[in-house]
């Protein structure tokens, strides 16, 4: 019975909505422990549940998937190597938010572009998810694009990148890798059971493409400072 009511504790009240809830504690220090190449670890000190706590964790930038959708119903892969797993793994394009100021959906289209030369003329917010909370502070917005075509011209491409590979799959046979355990890269995996799930459904869960995105750490960061300095100024 304890057990039981451990779990209960703190569970959403009966026809409540299941939502993350945001919260910001005091944080009473914040410095870069490792300055990396790509990515810092962060060390804070926060005040939470009567309590100063120190956690490391990578401080990302976040970022953009995109999850290309053809009129035949088949999903662009990418294959490419990723060291930290010694695996040439399949994906969905996604890049880094690391232009200040870009617009996420630029981001997107940039990148659907660049790593699998592919436009598209439909666009929508599919899913956001937080990769590893426990670890680091990413965040990645998942779009569906539609209304796919070629570019017209092939970018460019180094390092990891250069030897990328496509592919077009339809969106059973992507849920059925997932499911089976042949593909374990986490933005490809909600993206294609998402995805599967959002068109028996007829696609009604899917977001504006410029929704805003309140769960993206530095982002809600960003317009809390600007909401702030605002108010400060009518003051």
């Amino acid at each position: 019975m304890a057990a039981e009511g451990a779990a209960a504790k703190g569970a959403p009240a009966e026809g409540a909505v299941l939502r993350d809830e945001p919260f910001r504690p005091e944080i009473v220090s914040s410095e870069v422990a490792f300055d990396g190449r790509i990515w810092d670890v962060r060390r804070d000190t926060f005040r939470y549940n009567g309590e100063e706590i120190t956690r490391e964790y990578v401080d990302h930038t976040g970022a953009v998937a995109v999850l290309a959708l053809d009129d035949q119903d088949r999903v662009l892969l990418i294959k490419q190597y990723r060291h930290p797993v010694r695996h040439r793994d399949w994906e969905i394009p996604a890049g880094l938010l690391d232009i200040r100021g870009e617009d996420p959906l630029t981001a997107a289209q940039r990148e659907l572009a660049e790593e699998a030369d592919v436009e598209a003329g439909s666009w929508n917010v599919l899913t956001d998810i937080f990769t590893s909370p426990g670890g680091n502070d990413e965040a990645i917005r998942i779009y569906l694009a539609r209304d796919v075509r070629p570019t017209g011209s092939a970018f460019e491409r180094e390092a990891e990148e250069a030897d990328i590979q496509v592919a077009w799959v339809p969106l059973e046979e992507a849920v059925d890798a997932v499911l089976e355990r042949r593909v374990h890269n986490a933005p490809l995996s909600v993206a294609v059971l998402a995805a599967h799930v959002a068109r028996e459904r007829g696609w009604t869960s899917l977001g504006a493409a410029d929704a805003p995105w309140p769960s993206h750490p530095k982002l809600a960061d960003a317009e809390g400072a600007a909401e702030l300095s605002e108010q400060s100024a009518a003051g």
